[in-house]
């Protein structure tokens, strides 16, 4: 009798995405795992940032309608966190080309979005437990969510929301730089988009065009809208975004996402050919 070969079923596409998201996941929570210094300064930094920015600067800068200034920065705080998903990504993006990682990676059979989708939900893993670090440093510190707890976890939901396309962004530019050097050199341009906002000061002191790229910034839509949901001190401004800063926020967030998602994909299919 002759031997019947049996052929496993292929997994579906979909099964395929989870299961690559997962491997993905796990080989950048690996990495962190091995870099305690990686971190160790993702988790340190918000607590230097809540000193500086709290009782040094803090001093100095009056909030509109004599609220704490403490309470006005957390929300700014809590954005910069979410903003600050460019950097790693975009570094890690750029590095696992130069190491020959990304080729690798694309010869398997697996899924180009799984592989990304699984980078990018470990990133929000990590600042998931960055927020809730600086939360209790910043309650600790005097800030308090006034809305209670509905509001405060909408805007937790809406800074990791931001988080997550900011890992996007960065995923994109990384495939796009190609050079770990250059990616890190990146920073002098995120840096300025980061502090050009309602992050630490109100715009209203700022000269007419300044005001008006600040208030139309995406991340001081996100920061004015955690300062709603959680019910602190703001100084809004007229601009749209700072009238309706969740909406804004939703919106920057979508936009992005549809834009920078399906090109880091392809860009990652395609890279070198």
């Amino acid at each position: 009798m002759s031997a019947v070969a049996h052929t496993a079923p292929r997994p579906s596409a979909g099964a395929r995405l989870v299961s690559d998201t997962g491997t993905s996941m796990l080989r950048i929570l690996l990495n962190y795992r091995h870099s305690p210094g990686l971190l160790a300064a993702s988790l340190g930094v918000p607590v230097v940032m809540v000193v500086v920015f709290g009782y040094v600067f803090g001093s100095a800068i009056q909030v509109p309608g004599g609220g704490d200034y403490r309470e006005f920065l957390m929300p700014g705080l809590f954005a910069m966190v979410a903003t600050n998903g460019i950097m790693p990504t975009m570094v890690g993006a750029a590095r696992d080309i130069g190491r020959g990682v990304t080729d690798r990676l694309r010869s398997m059979p697996v899924s180009r979005t799984g592989l990304l989708l699984g980078q990018t939900l470990a990133d929000l893993l990590v600042s998931l437990v960055v927020l809730a670090l600086l939360a209790l440093v910043g309650l600790a510190a005097g800030w308090r969510a006034r809305h209670g707890a509905a509001g405060a976890l909408e805007a937790f939901a809406l800074l990791l929301l931001f988080r997550f396309v900011m890992t996007w962004v960065g995923t994109l530019l990384g495939l796009l730089v190609g050079k770990e050097e250059a990616a890190g050199q990146l920073s002098v341009v995120v840096f300025p988009l980061a502090m050009v906002t309602n992050a630490y000061v109100p715009t209203g002191g700022m000269p007419g065009w300044l005001r008006v790229v600040a208030d139309w910034n995406p991340i001081s839509s996100v920061v004015e809208a955690a300062r709603e949901l959680f019910g602190n001190p703001a100084a809004p401004g007229t601009a749209w975004p700072m009238q309706h800063a969740v909406t804004a926020t939703l919106l920057w967030s979508a936009v992005l996402l549809l834009f920078c998602g399906p090109l880091a994909v392809r860009k990652f299919a395609t890279h070198g050919r």
